[in-house]
């Protein structure tokens, strides 16, 4: 039996092997009750790396044997339904490799626990259980490893003891799961016939297994090669701090991401694009003639080039590109939906840029695999969207390079981590597709104000014959709509009366008037605009700026449609003329008809029509 890592040796020796083993980090995924805490429990059990008071924990039941899912399964919620909620961490070492466990949960509805778990593993586990065969779910955990990258996989086909070691059970098995596998990107994909509660080729080689040869699941984590998995050709170190101690010594101190950099090599900034080269190479304790990914370091260069926090000194034959819009795939891991109209912020090696969704391309049917269109993405989601930063950043594809090709998305007003992304390579030649991006827009989406304002930003357009009452059911509408907690705002182009407006739009084009509009219907207010525009062409022109660039501001015409004798009643400056009367074109389908003649009544159904359309939430 292979066991853990002993002390049979000095002290000193000892930690120095345990020193220089290499780490594999390992995610066990699949469906639920499928045996991924049990099989983890077995590889602690029989490699001894179970403390005392955990095995003492996981043998009170009240037969004395050991539970070996109660191993990892530590929360009490967990315990009390049997299945596993969160992402448990366990650790061991065998005296050739230091290993990270992820045992992460089956259910669906924890599938961004899952995708967590396994952003930074080696291998993939999967496990399938013989008497059900290869099940939806265990699709789908196959397919977000291989989205996430994961190079390895390894199919335990578990409770084997409970088909009778059956060797046509293991081969349907095996042939079924093989058919999906090659649309999937693993590098290799290991198959083995296993009973975790029995401990069968999980440790040890199996006696019930007479016609399987292929070894056991810790023989593979052990002797699987791991080096090719980091990128050691692109050097790539993302500047965390510059040090500067005194005047002497300027430093760019950060962790290698990939790569290797020697003194003498000439390395590029970017952005910037200015180049200069690796005079020393400083770690903890001394300098060193190289360095290569993961370690520490700070660089220090022959010219004194303007570098901060931030920045990516890069050299090596593939060149990362710089670019503020790229696509990526995107797990949604918060409860609060996407809004693609909100910025958001993006955390990207060292830096943190303002961004926003310039499109969502799709989303991922997690039942069927099958690429469907979105508008947005809610909890477990995985889609596809492109992203333009509000400053240029320097990224490579995630196939190529994990560390400059993933990112996070944080809410840009409660800092709450929101999203987990891949870059995606759309050059077709392994790069990222550079554009310039669009415009950054504000941080503030209108869902945001609706639910901060209990309103969604929008414009009132009264429209009719001077001296109809416009301005008057204008001003009593702000009253009525700020007395019920909302936030209006009356837009006049007539300080002086309602009786002169013609003349004025005479000189107001009406699509500047609706800009007007607009702008204060995006900053959250319902807008009351008490404009005659007295044509259906000025009407449609100021409609179309009132609904803004993108057309998403609601805009409702209303139509006080006061008797023409009466308006002429109500004139008292002279101005009145059945000249301008008309003129005047009345709207051929309002949203909403009104009169002048009762105020109380106009403004009561400009209000209900307001609650109609989803405009005012209360």
């Amino acid at each position: 039996m292979i066991t853990a890592d002993s002390l049979d040796t000095d002290i000193h020796t000892y930690l120095k092997r345990h020193e220089n083993k290499q780490l594999l980090r390992f995610v066990t995924v699949g469906s639920v009750d499928d045996g991924k805490s049990t099989l983890i429990g077995r590889l602690l059990y029989d490699t001894r790396g179970v403390y005392e008071d955990q095995l003492a924990d996981a043998r009170s039941g009240p037969d004395g044997q050991v539970d070996l899912a109660r191993i990892t399964d530590g929360l009490q919620a967990e315990r009390e339904q049997g299945i596993t909620i969160d992402v448990a961490y366990r650790y061991f070492t065998t005296r050739t490799r230091k290993f990270i466990i992820a045992d992460t949960p089956g259910h669906v509805q924890y599938t961004r626990n899952m995708a967590t778990g396994a952003s930074t593993a080696n291998v993939a586990i999967i496990l399938i259980d013989a008497r059900l065969g290869v099940l939806q779910q265990s699709r789908r955990h196959a397919y977000i490893a291989s989205l996430l990258g994961i190079p390895n996989l390894v199919v335990a086909i578990n409770k084997m003891d409970l088909r009778g070691y059956d060797q046509g059970v293991y081969e349907a098995i095996k042939a079924d799961f093989t058919a999906f596998a090659k649309r999937l990107s693993f590098r290799e994909v290991r198959f083995f016939p296993i009973s975790a509660l029995q401990g069968d080729n999980c440790v040890t080689t199996s006696p019930n297994t007479p016609w399987y040869d292929g070894g056991t699941i810790l023989e593979y984590l052990e002797t699987v090669d791991i080096d090719s998995d980091r990128n050691f050709d692109d050097f790539r170190l993302p500047v965390q701090i510059v040090l500067r101690p005194n005047l002497d010594y300027r430093g760019f101190a950060g962790q290698i991401a990939s790569g290797t950099v020697r003194v003498g090599d000439t390395v590029t900034v970017l952005p910037s694009g200015k180049s200069s080269r690796v005079t020393a190479i400083d770690a903890y304790e001394d300098e060193l003639p190289e360095a290569f990914t993961p370690q520490s370091v700070t660089l220090r260069l022959a010219d004194e080039i303007d570098i901060s926090r931030g920045d990516i000194l890069v050299s090596g034959g593939h060149q990362p590109t710089v670019t503020r819009q790229f696509d990526a795939s995107v797990v949604w891991m918060h409860e609060q939906p996407l809004d693609p109209a909100k910025t958001y912020l993006i955390k990207h090696t060292t830096r943190y840029v303002p961004v926003s969704v310039a499109a969502v391309r799709s989303k991922i049917d997690l039942e069927t695999l099958q690429t469907v269109d979105a508008d947005t993405l809610a909890l477990n989601d995985i889609g596809r969207l492109t992203l333009t930063a509000h400053r240029p950043l320097v990224v490579d594809p995630y196939t190529r390079n994990r560390a400059t090709g993933a990112f996070i998305i944080i809410d840009s007003l409660t800092n709450d981590t929101v999203a987990a992304g891949m870059i995606a390579s759309d050059d077709g030649q392994g790069g990222v597709e550079a554009t310039t991006g669009g415009q950054p827009r504000s941080g503030v989406s209108h869902a945001e104000r609706h639910k901060r304002l209990g309103q969604t930003g929008a414009s009132v357009w009264l429209t009719g014959l001077p001296a109809s009452g416009k301005s008057s059911i204008a001003y009593a509408l702000e009253r009525r709509l700020f007395d019920l907690g909302y936030l209006p705002a009356v837009v006049d182009a007539d300080d002086h009366g309602d009786a002169a407006l013609f003349e004025h739009e005479r000189q107001l084009p009406a699509a500047e008037l609706g800009a007007t509009a607009a702008a204060s219907a995006r900053a959250g207010l319902v807008t009351i605009c008490a404009f005659g525009t007295r044509t259906a062409a000025d009407r449609a022109a100021a409609r179309t700026a009132a609904t803004g660039r993108d057309g998403r501001l609601p805009t409702l015409e209303v139509h006080v449609a006061t008797p023409a004798d009466v308006c002429a009643q109500r004139d008292t400056r002279g101005l009145w003329s059945r000249e301008d009367a008309a003129q005047y074109e009345p709207p051929a389908s309002p949203d909403l008809v009104v009169d002048g003649l009762d105020t109380d009544e106009a403004v009561a159904a400009i209000i209900a029509l307001l609650r109609g359309r989803g405009i005012l939430s209360r």
